[in-house]
C-alpha cells in the first residue's frame, strides 16, 4: 500500500563489493524451498505464514516490537526496509540486527525494500533492478540466513501505469540475485500498488517462477479495496492453487481508502487452503490510514479494533499460527517433494470452454469473454480488454446475454444492462492502458441453461 512517511536518503554501496560479500555462487545451508505450490522450511515441514508487517525503517527504535508481535502469536514478520533512494538506507549492520531480533523471537523474517512502491506513477520510486543493487550491497547480512529469511525484492513495484514490464523485470531481478549467489526463497509483489487488478502477476506468474533457476519464488498479493468480495478473493487465490504456484497475502487490511476489503473471507479462505497472510500493519501508519494500526503507539496491550480482529478473531493469528520447525525442532512428517495438497481444488474450476476468439480491433481495443466456472443455475464470467497499437484512456465493452441469463454482481468494471444488452465501462483505476496492455473484469450471473461465451465488442476512448 502507499505509505506517506519520509526520511532523508543516503547513497547505496557498490554492487561489486556486494558480489564479493556473497562469494562465488554456491548454495549455503539449506533454507526455505518451494514444492508443488507450497512453502517448506529447512526441516522439510510446510510453513504457512501468519504474521504482520512492521514499518521498521521509519521506527528503528521500536526494537521491542519483534518480541511483542511474537507474544501475540505470530510466526512471521514482514519488515519494511529502505534502499536509501527515497528513505534513509537500512545498512548492513541494521539488517543484521533485524535478522537477529527475528531469530531471538523465533520469527521468520520477510525483508522488503519499500522504495520501489508505485514505480511509474509515484515520484521518486525506484526500479526492481535498483532494489537488487540494495540487496547486493547488504549481502553479508543475508549470507547463511536462508533458514530464517525470505527476500521480498521490492514492495508494490508498479503503480497503475507502466506495469506491462512487470514479468520481465521481476524475472531479471530474480536471475540477477541468483547469479550473485543468493539462495534464499524470493518473494515478488504484484503491480498496481500490489493489488494486481490488471491480473498481470496472475497471468504471468508461471513464466516468472520458471525464470528462477532454483524454482524457489513465492508470489505476494496485497488485498485492499480491489478485493471487496468473496468471489474476487477466492477466484484470485484459487487460480494460483490450481496452477500449483505459491501465493501469500503479503498485505491486507479491514478497511481502506480505495474500498472495504473482505477481511473475513481473506482470513477464512487462506486458513482453509493453507495460504499465508501478513496483515498491514503493527503501528505507525500516517497519511490518512492511521486506522490500519493494529496497536496504539506500538503498545501490545492497546490493540485496536483491527488488531483484535487479526490477532484474536476467527481464523486469526492466535488461533492458526504455527511456529517454524527450524525453531521448534520438529522433524518432517512427509518429504516436501511428495507433499499432497492440503485441500481439494478451489470450488471455481478453470475454464472448461474452448479459448475465446479475439474479435477485430474496434476503436483501439479488443475484448474476449471466458466462462470461468458454472453451476446449477449460475456461472462466473470474465472479460479481458486489451489495448491496440496505441495507449488508451478508457474503454467500453458490449455484448448480448443469452436467453435466460442475467448478471447480479460485477467487479473491476461498471456494468449496466438494457434487456439482454450489457455495457461495461472501466472504473477509475483500470481505464488507462498502454499499447498492448490488458486488464480484466469479472461477474457472477444466473442462467437457465448452459451459458455460452458471446462475442464482445470494445471501444476505446
Amino acid at each position: 500500500m502507499r505509505k506517506r512517511l519520509s526520511v532523508a536518503g543516503v547513497a547505496l554501496l557498490t554492487v561489486l563489493a556486494a558480489v564479493f560479500a556473497f562469494g562465488q555462487p554456491a548454495h549455503a545451508a539449506a533454507g526455505f524451498s518451494v514444492s508443488n505450490g507450497k512453502l517448506y522450511d529447512a526441516n522439510g515441514n510446510e510453513f504457512i505464514m501468519r504474521g504482520v508487517n512492521h514499518a521498521h525503517t521509519w521506527y528503528q527504535q521500536q526494537t521491542s516490537s519483534f518480541a511483542n508481535i511474537k507474544a501475540l502469536g505470530a510466526n512471521t514478520v514482514r519488515v519494511v526496509l529502505a534502499s536509501g533512494d527515497r528513505w534513509a538506507k537500512n545498512d548492513t549492520a541494521d539488517v543484521a540486527n533485524v535478522i537477529s531480533l527475528c531469530k531471538a523471537n523465533k520469527l521468520i523474517c520477510v525483508l522488503e525494500v519499500h522504495d520501489t512502491t508505485g514505480y511509474g506513477e509515484q515520484s521518486g520510486a525506484i526500479t526492481l533492478d535498483r532494489a537488487v543493487d540494495y540487496w547486493l550491497s547488504i549481502s553479508s547480512a543475508l549470507a547463511g540466513q536462508e533458514k530464517y529469511v525470505i527476500v521480498n525484492i521490492g514492495n508494490e513495484p508498479y503503480g497503475n501505469q507502466g506495469y506491462g514490464t512487470w514479468a520481465t523485470d521481476s524475472a531479471n531481478a530474480i536471475k540477477r540475485l541468483r547469479a550473485a549467489g543468493l539462495a534464499h526463497t524470493i518473494m515478488v509483489d504484484a503491480p498496481n500498488w500490489g493489488q494486481d487488478w490488471s491480473f498481470t502477476m496472475r497471468d504471468n506468474a508461471a513464466s516468472v517462477f520458471a525464470a528462477d533457476p532454483q524454482k524457489n519464488t513465492v508470489f505476494s498479493i496485497h488485498m485492499y479495496g480491489v478485493f471487496d468480495t468473496a468471489a474476487e478473493i477466492s477466484d484470485y487465490l484459487g487460480r494460483f492453487r490450481t496452477a500449483k504456484l505459491p501465493i501469500v497475502v503479503g498485505e491486507f487490511g479491514f478497511d481502506h481508502s480505495d474500498g472495504n476489503p473482505d477481511e473475513d473471507t481473506i482470513l477464512s479462505y487462506t486458513q482453509a487452503n493453507g495460504i499465508g497472510y501478513l496483515g498491514w500493519s503493527w503501528s505507525g501508519n500516517g497519511g490518512g490510514v492511521e486506522y490500519l494500526d493494529m496497536t496504539t503507539n506500538f503498545n501490545p496491550n492497546a490493540l485496536t479494533t483491527w488488531g483484535q480482529r487479526i490477532f484474536n478473531g476467527a481464523n486469526g493469528i492466535k488461533a492458526t499460527s504455527k511456529e517454524a520447525s527450524v525453531y521448534s525442532g520438529v522433524t518432517p512428517t512427509t518429504p516436501p517433494t511428495t507433499a499432497p495438497p492440503t485441500t481439494p481444488p478451489p470450488t471455481t474450476p478453470p475454464p472448461t470452454t474452448p479459448p475465446p476468439t479475439t474479435p477485430p480491433a474496434t476503436g483501439g481495443c479488443t475484448a474476449t469473454y471466458t466462462i470461468i466456472g458454472q453451476w446449477q443455475g449460475g456461472f462466473q464470467g470474465e472479460v479481458k480488454v486489451t489495448a491496440g497499437s496505441a495507449a488508451i484512456n478508457g474503454w467500453t465493452a458490449k455484448w448480448t446475454l443469452g436467453s435466460g441469463q442475467s448478471i447480479s454482481q460485477a467487479w473491476n468494471a461498471t456494468l449496466t444492462s438494457s434487456g439482454s444488452s450489457v455495457t461495461a465501462t472501466n472504473v477509475s483505476y483500470n481505464g488507462k492502458l498502454g499499447a498492448g496492455a490488458s486488464t480484466s473484469f469479472g461477474f457472477i450471473g444466473s442462467s437457465t441453461g448452459t451459458p455460452a461465451a458471446p462475442t464482445v465488442t470494445c471501444t476505446a476512448s
